[in-house]
């Protein structure tokens, strides 16, 4: 499990999928995120958008990011 330290109160899905070098580009994380490849807390997420706040957890291609 990667885990993410985050100074504020959240990050947004696709601003952490790039900072846990997951998607190598913005455009590479939407793609992920848009074509279902990404789960927030066990429930496929859509909007790249979504607000990450601490404790929550990402999966993706096998790979689980939690946020602490």
């Amino acid at each position: 499990m990667i885990e993410i330290s985050i100074n504020s109160e959240y990050i947004k899905l696709d601003q952490l999928l790039k900072l846990a070098d997951i998607a190598s580009t913005g455009g590479h994380a939407k793609y992920l995120i848009s074509e279902g490849y990404v789960k927030l807390n066990n429930t496929v997420e859509t909007q790249r958008g979504k607000k990450i706040r601490k404790d929550d957890v990402i999966e993706i291609e096998g790979n689980l990011i939690k946020v602490v």
